[in-house]
């Protein structure tokens, strides 16, 4: 089985990881109420989406 000959270095280690890191999710205002909410999902605080109410409060 193969070893490294050396230990990687904490610049070559960070390097290597730029890209893994968390996401901000995609938000966007609702157009009825003006509260953020998830791209393409129910808005959480009136219930529509696209225009229409889908869940009665």
């Amino acid at each position: 089985m193969a070893v490294p000959f050396r230990r990687t270095s904490t610049t070559k280690k960070n390097k290597r990881r730029t890209h893994f890191k968390l996401q901000v999710p995609g938000m966007t205002a609702c157009p009825n109420c003006g509260e953020m909410k998830l791209a393409h999902r129910v808005c959480k605080n009136c219930g529509t989406y696209k225009g229409k109410e889908v869940v009665s409060k």
